[in-house]
């Protein structure tokens, strides 16, 4: 009788995330069955549509937009974008959290302050300063420089740093490894997890990102795949024969390759074993 107490709020609870579940994916499964329906309705006229399927929605961005090049030039983005966060990341964020030296508190600080100030607001001065002091407009580095340190991924990097234990870094200095060694070798393998959870969120930043690409390209050939979207959107595309489904078939474009990376790399979010680092 105890048990069946006990098994029905766990049967309860799987109802209800199964219900959460299916109301967060409904709008993806909307929006893919929408851009590979040839039919102009403003929604799937089944739920599991058996007929009128078909690529010419995908076929009407391309002929109007370089889907593939646009494609490429955001991968290329949010590459630049993720190398310096990951990069910058990891050295501040380990300096910070085991290094002693002096002005640690005061850059500790201002980190904290430049979260503090949204981008819009310095997008005007990078704007003026990355175009014309730097002459970097239509450039990969003019679209990269502003986002190449995010100070939240340090923040994030130095609260884990900070949770991993003493013993092991005094281990290793007693055994001759250097400051980038034990970054390597030893603090980065324990924080896998955290820094695949940071790669993630990074990659839908500057993945999404519109209005920095668009302010600074202007040549079409550079433009990420989200500035393409929307200009095909807001200028042609009425005059397809599907717009709804030229519209889903972008937003399906642009949001699949994040599918995939976290399809990808969710087998690594799971806890870091740090006391069997310890024992070891």
């Amino acid at each position: 009788m105890k048990q069946r107490k006990r098994s029905l709020p766990r049967m309860l609870s799987i109802v209800l995330l199964t219900i959460a579940a299916i109301g967060f994916a409904f709008p993806f499964y909307f929006m893919i069955v929408g851009a590979f329906q040839e039919s102009p309705t403003n929604s799937p006229s089944e739920l599991f549509p058996t007929s009128g399927w078909t690529v010419e929605n995908f076929l009407a961005i391309d002929s109007r937009i370089d889907l593939v090049g646009s494609l490429l030039n955001s991968l290329i983005f949010t590459a630049g974008v993720l190398l310096g966060t990951v990069v910058f990341g990891l050295l501040a964020g380990y300096a910070i959290a085991r290094l002693d030296f002096r002005g640690r508190g005061v850059i500790w600080v201002l980190m904290l302050l430049v979260q503090m100030i949204p981008f819009q607001l310095l997008m005007i001065p990078l704007y003026v300063q990355i175009t014309r002091s730097y002459g970097l407009g239509d450039t990969y580095t003019g679209m990269i420089l502003p986002f190449l340190i995010n100070t939240t991924a340090v923040f994030i990097f130095v609260q884990f740093f900070k949770a991993l234990p003493v013993e092991i870094f005094e281990a290793a200095r007693i055994d001759g490894a250097g400051e980038i060694r034990m970054l390597t070798s030893i603090a980065i393998p324990l924080i896998r997890p955290v820094l695949v959870t940071v790669v993630l969120v990074t990659f839908i930043g500057p993945w999404n990102e519109f209005l920095w690409p668009f302010l600074v390209t202007k040549d079409a050939s550079l433009q990420p795949l989200a500035v393409s979207l929307a200009n095909y959107i807001s200028n042609v595309s009425q005059t397809a024969a599907n717009p709804n489904g030229a519209i889903l078939a972008g937003a399906t474009a642009l949001a699949f390759p994040v599918v995939i990376l976290f399809i990808v790399f969710q087998r690594f979010f799971k806890a870091t074993d740090l006391g069997a680092a310890v024992k070891g």
